[in-house]
């Protein structure tokens, strides 16, 4: 948009560590410095907290909640307001996630659902309930906020004897993604994740938006923002692209075979 930081723009840059108690004086915080556009990128809570704390200032969002059901905006078409941006999970992504790890483990009776109780977790809930009815499926919903809970839940699915664990796009749980996959390992716990990020350090498999593409469509409605056009006026927008990446190396530790059919629609396979 020919902004290059340092140099025509500056960039204040704030992250709350995942923890979302620390975003509305983070937001706060912008909010009374002479900022042209904010972007929150990743989660609906730092969207909210920025709307909240400067309700006349532009905002970019890339979230992963539905900014009418949130409030964010009045519509996708007419946004009205300060914020517009870019939706980057939708209720089908949960279900192509549970419809992946099926045609893995069709014979996995009961499958667990990590979920932070912090983060809108009935939304969460009601999507997985959905998808897992479609398909016949029972869950067990297990809820973590901390590190201590994260322990206690994948405790109750090795006690359970849960086949599998599917982990949703959160920022907390991103943040623990090291932990996440270390104790899916070490438990020999399948697991599908909503970012390539834990493929990447050894998960088994992941299917999502792309962070990058999210990440790069918030910048070039910044730079229109910052070249005066009005939130109102830029619709909100649904990302487009998903991938899914699957780790091979991760597979043959678990003893699974990957179909044919899963490997062929891949974007990336990790060898």
């Amino acid at each position: 948009m020919g902004y290059v930081e340092g140099q025509n723009v500056v960039i204040e840059y704030r992250w709350a560590e995942n923890q979302y108690d620390r975003l509305p004086a983070l937001a706060a915080d912008l909010a009374r410095r002479p900022v042209g556009v904010i972007a929150a990128i990743g989660s609906a809570p730092a969207a909210m907290a920025a709307k909240a704390a400067a309700p006349t200032i532009p905002m970019v969002f890339g979230s992963g909640a539905d900014p009418v059901e949130v409030g964010l905006v009045k519509s996708f078409n007419q946004p009205g307001g300060n914020a517009t941006g870019f939706l980057f999970a939708t209720r089908l992504l949960v279900q192509k996630q549970f419809e992946i790890l099926h045609t893995l483990l069709s014979d996995t009776q009961e499958i667990a659902v990590l979920v932070n109780p912090t983060n809108r977790p009935e939304e969460q809930i009601r999507d997985v309930q959905r998808a897992a009815t479609i398909l016949g499926q029972k869950i067990m919903v297990l809820k973590a906020s901390t590190d201590a809970e994260i322990d206690a839940a994948f405790l109750t699915l090795v006690q359970q004897r849960v086949g599998a664990l599917h982990v949703p796009g959160d920022a907390f749980l991103w943040g623990r993604r090291d932990k996440l996959v270390a104790l899916a390992e070490r438990n020999a716990i399948p697991a599908i994740y909503a970012q390539r990020e834990f493929v990447d350090i050894g998960g088994l498999m992941s299917y999502g938006a792309s962070v990058t593409e999210v990440s790069r469509l918030v910048g070039g409605y910044a730079g229109r923002l910052l070249k005066g056009e009005k939130p109102a006026d830029l619709p909100v927008q649904q990302s487009t692209k998903f991938e899914l990446v699957i780790n091979l190396k991760t597979a043959r530790a678990l003893g699974l075979s990957i179909p044919e059919t899963l490997l062929a629609t891949a974007d990336e396979v990790i060898q």
